[in-house]
């Protein structure tokens, strides 16, 4: 019973932890362009195409 009474509290502080991990991460505008990076991998750039050919 005594580990219950350790556990409980390191896991609600970690929880709460992840939490303010979660907010932080919304306030700091990271899910702000969810589609841009998913859209940037296939777009290639004409510079980089030009240098995979050679002349």
């Amino acid at each position: 019973m005594t580990g219950l009474a350790i556990l409980i509290p390191i896991a609600l502080g970690m929880g709460l932890l992840g939490l303010a991990a979660f907010f932080w991460s919304m306030k700091d505008g990271q899910y702000d362009d969810m589609d841009g990076a998913a859209n940037r991998i296939l777009i290639e750039d004409e510079d980089d195409a030009s240098e995979d050919w050679p002349a």
